[in-house]
Parts: structure tokens; C-alpha cells; sequence
């Protein structure tokens, strides 16, 4: 029997569920409780978060506006900086190369594919991403995306955030609960009561009783309560493509309080496994995602120790994870976000990515009456798995290139560890560049540039000769190479640093949109 959705529970209080909860109850009313659906979370006192997410896409930008937050109070009360790239160290051979994954698009990309023009007619020692994009001189030269002048969420150069992770659940919370209208239950959730449909009816509180709702949200992170524990939804491992399975993570202050801030991610490859350097306002944070296979936890913390400059990190926390995700992710009337829903690794911020993805599905598709939730979970399945496999693929990318000898790596590198769909791409970008045509679903997770930066970061050679007849717009080419050198010559002297500008919003802050 269908019935009208009056209520919504988001089970667990990380960032996914204060995220989704957010999302849910600023577009779905439930500050009106005559018009709108009721959104509650419920998280436990006795459950501590993870809480090291600490990247982001360039997406949380519409998020933040999305759910009435102002970039400015976002950045004072957490800690955050800008985030315009990710930086690989030694990831190719480990004789000090890097690459660049920024977030802007290569100039013109639009209007020309820069790959074949690049490849034959630059100098050998200008890398794909100096060549075609502004934003790797930022990143190297400590320049901010933007300027004080720009309002909340402009952008000169497209940016996500780096942020403390604890402290922005604390702002998510106050900000949904204060002026969203999410009704925050702090509790145990004791026992799960299913109808004979195996739909979830209820969950019995601790201190608060019975708990019903028309649809569930499991947030409760690796364990996943309700899609896990309670539908039996079984999760698809994927260590036979992703090795590490641990982490290690800590925090470092600066030695000078205007020490240089880092504008990119930073990550760093290791015999078996890397290390993300990420800059806060106050502290980086260090931490190595490593495989116990070919790591012990005693060798792993004196590599990070060593990359940080100190005698020990015994403060470090470990973080033990198997990588994968579940079968489905909508089952009956639960549906689960963000680890409660899988983890693949920390590599390129995907995580906190795939959170916004599905919140955003479920708020604008949510169904009208409980009678078309099979089909909207069936959509909301098809939808993300092709999400899944599309991040799987491009995560494997950046270890399926890799020159380096250890035997981490080379197990990376092994046949049969490399999906099926990242080898036929493969196979076709030996002749051409990534192009849109290889990523024709809008709701792709990354896109043909992203491909296109790390395929030609690592040194990836596209043998063009057998269709070089196609490729007769040389002189626009260079236009749009050129353009790229102008635009550094122009922002160079107009963009401050990070940390200037970082200091300039704690005292001033933006102006509003």
C-alpha cells in the first residue's frame, strides 16, 4: 500500500550524514513541519566518526551555496584553504617526477583537442599540464584561485577545498539543525525492526524510543548498519584492483605561523603505497595509505615519519579499510551513503565526490509515495554503479602507468588486476586522446581532461601517425598554447598567495554573491 513520504532518517553523523541530511531538508521544507517531509538524524554519542576526508571536489562549492552556507564562515570555522590541483611525486619512477591533476580544463578544450598538438610540437621538457593550463604555475608558485575582490564561490581558477574534517561536521550540524530544520537525535540505536516485506519500520533509540520513518538513510559509515547488517546487501571486494587497505594518519603544524600553504593536494608515492600532504589553515595533514601485504605497520610509520621530518608518529591513527563497495546501494526503503555505501582509497578526494552524488539523487528524485521507491532505487543503482566503475577505472589509471619496480607496484600492474573496460580505453587512447565520446553518460564521475592530465602526465605516448590526416588545425593549436602562457603572464602579477589570501578572508572575508 503506497503512502505519502512524511519522514526521512539519516542514520549516523559523519560527514556523509550531515551532508545528506542538509541536502534532503533544505530541499524538501523541513523547516515547514505542515508542508514539508521531516528530516532526523540520529547519530550515537559512543561512535566516533573517521574524520580525516579532508579534500574535496570542486562540487562542494555548490553545496556549501546550496545549503545557504557563506564561503567565508565555511572557511574561518574550518580550518580550510583552496584546493586547485592534486600533485603526483614520484608515482612514474621515483626519481623525482611529478605530475599535475588540476582542476581547470586545458585551455580551449572545448573548442580543440590539445593532446596531438602538444605531442609534437612542444618542447620534451614541458609537461602536458604547464603546457595547456595556467593552474600548475598556481599551484607551484603558491598562488590563491582567486582574490579577495571576487565574491563567495567566484572563481578565476576553479578550486575545491582542503578542510579539517572534524570541525566541518560541527559546522554541517549547527548549520542544518539551526536553519535547515533537521531534527537532531543524539542516541543508540539499539534494535531494527523490518515488516514482513523486509522493509525497515523502526529503530528502537535507547533514550528516545521508537524511531519510524518511510525512508532510511544509512550513513553509519563501514559497518553499515542497516544496508549491511540488516538487508544483507553483500559487498563486492575490489582488493584484487586496490592493494592498500590501511592508513595511517596524522597531523603536523607549521614551524612558522606564515608558513607557505599549500594550494594542491600533495601526494607522494612510497614502496608500498603514498602519502597525502594536505595544507589547513594552522596544520597540514600527513597520512599513508599503504598494503599491509607489502607493508608492515611498524615500517609504515617510520616512512611517514621520515616524510614528515620527525623521530616517530606514534599519535598517528590507524585507519584499517578493505576496499569495495556494496552489491546495490537501494534496497527496500534504505538507502546507503558514503563508506556505509563502500571505499575504494583516499586517492583523488573521490569519496567525499560520491557523497554529494547521492544526496543530490535522493533529494531531487525523491519519490512522490512509497509505491515508486523500487523504481527510483532502481535508477538510483544503475546510476551509481556506473559511478563506482567509472572512479575504479580512473583511480586505476594513475598505478596501471606506473614505471616504478617495487612489488607493490608491479602487482598494480598485473593483468589481471586491471578492469576490463580501463584496458579497452587503454587499447583506443594508444592511437587517440581521451575524448568525450569515451565518457558519454552525464553523470560520468571524471571527465576526458581528467584523463587526459594524468595518460599524459605519466608519459603516456598516443601514437597519432596513422590518423594524422585528421589532425590539420596546427595554427589554433598554437593560439590556444600561447593563450595558456598569457593567462600565467596576467594572473602571476594580479593573483596573491594562498596564505595572503587565506588571511584576508579571516579578517575581511568576501563579499555575498
Amino acid at each position: 500500500m503506497s503512502g505519502v513520504i512524511k519522514r526521512i532518517i539519516v542514520l549516523g553523523g559523519g560527514t556523509a550524514g550531515w551532508i545528506t541530511a542538509g541536502i534532503l531538508a533544505k530541499k524538501h521544507a523541513s523547516h515547514s513541519a505542515e508542508q514539508g517531509i521531516k528530516v532526523s538524524l540520529i547519530e550515537s554519542p559512543d561512535i566516533s566518526v573517521v574524520g580525516v576526508g579532508e579534500g574535496t571536489w570542486p562540487t562542494m562549492r555548490k553545496t556549501l551555496a546550496q545549503l545557504g552556507i557563506s564561503e567565508t564562515q565555511f572557511m574561518r570555522e574550518c580550518g580550510a584553504t583552496f584546493k586547485q590541483a592534486s600533485k603526483f611525486v614520484n608515482w612514474i619512477t621515483a626519481n623525482n617526477d611529478v605530475y599535475y591533476h588540476p582542476f581547470t580544463e586545458p585551455q580551449g578544450f572545448n573548442k580543440i583537442d590539445p593532446a596531438p598538438y602538444w605531442q609534437s610540437a612542444v618542447d620534451a621538457t614541458c609537461s602536458f599540464s604547464e603546457a595547456v593550463s595556467f593552474q600548475q604555475y598556481l599551484c607551484e608558485h603558491g598562488l590563491a584561485p582567486k582574490t579577495i575582490a571576487n565574491k563567495e564561490y567566484e572563481v578565476i581558477a576553479n578550486y575545491g577545498y582542503h578542510l579539517d574534517a572534524a570541525k566541518f561536521i560541527t559546522l554541517l550540524r549547527k548549520h542544518c539543525v539551526s536553519q535547515l530544520g533537521v531534527e537532531h537525535i543524539c542516541d543508540t540505536v539499539e534494535r531494527i525492526e523490518q515488516d514482513t516485506s523486509g522493509d525497515i519500520n523502526a529503530l528502537q533509540t535507547k533514550e528516545h524510543g521508537m524511531q519510524k520513518a518511510d525512508l532510511f538513510v544509512d550513513c553509519s559509515g563501514m559497518r553499515s548498519v542497516l544496508l549491511a547488517d540488516t538487508l544483507k546487501v553483500p559487498f563486492v571486494p575490489c582488493d584484487d584492483v586496490f592493494l592498500a587497505d590501511t592508513a595511517l594518519a596524522t597531523q603536523v603544524p607549521y614551524i612558522q605561523a606564515d608558513d607557505p600553504i599549500a594550494c594542491h593536494t600533495i601526494a607522494t608515492a612510497q614502496t608500498a603505497g603514498w602519502i597525502w600532504d594536505i595544507g589547513l589553515q594552522q596544520r597540514r595533514g600527513v597520512g599513508y595509505v599503504y598494503s599491509s601485504q607489502h607493508c608492515s605497520e611498524d615500517e609504515a610509520r617510520k616512512t611517514l615519519a621520515q616524510y614528515i621530518g620527525c623521530e616517530t608518529v606514534e599519535n598517528a591513527k590507524k585507519i584499517n579499510f578493505k576496499p569495495g563497495h556494496r552489491e546495490v546501494f537501494w534496497k527496500n526503503n534504505c538507502v546507503a551513503v558514503g563508506l556505509a555505501a563502500g571505499f575504494l582509497e583516499p586517492l583523488e578526494a573521490s569519496a567525499l565526490m560520491l557523497i554529494e552524488t547521492s544526496a543530490n539523487f535522493i533529494a531531487d528524485q525523491l519519490p512522490a509515495n512509497t509505491a515508486l521507491m523500487p523504481l527510483v532505487a532502481k535508477r538510483f543503482n544503475t546510476m551509481m554503479l556506473k559511478k563506482w566503475r567509472g572512479v575504479i577505472d580512473f583511480l586505476k589509471l594513475h598505478y596501471a602507468l606506473s614505471e616504478r619496480t617495487e612489488p607493490f607496484w608491479l602487482q598494480h600492474r598485473q593483468s589481471h588486476s586491471v578492469p576490463e573496460s580501463l584496458k579497452e580505453l587503454l587499447a583506443l587512447w594508444r592511437y587517440r586522446s581521451p575524448n568525450e565520446y569515451d565518457f558519454t553518460d552525464s553523470m560520468e564521475a571524471f571527465s576526458a581532461a581528467s584523463y587526459q592530465y594524468i595518460l599524459y602526465g605519466v608519459g603516456f605516448k598516443s601514437d597519432f601517425s596513422q590518423m594524422k590526416h585528421i589532425y590539420k588545425q596546427s595554427e589554433l593549436a598554437k593560439k590556444q598554447l600561447q593563450m595558456t602562457q598569457k593567462r600565467i603572464e596576467q594572473l602571476r602579477y594580479t593573483l596573491p598567495t594562498h596564505r595572503e589570501l587565506i588571511n584576508k578572508v579571516n579578517t575581511l572575508g568576501f563579499s555575498k554573491l
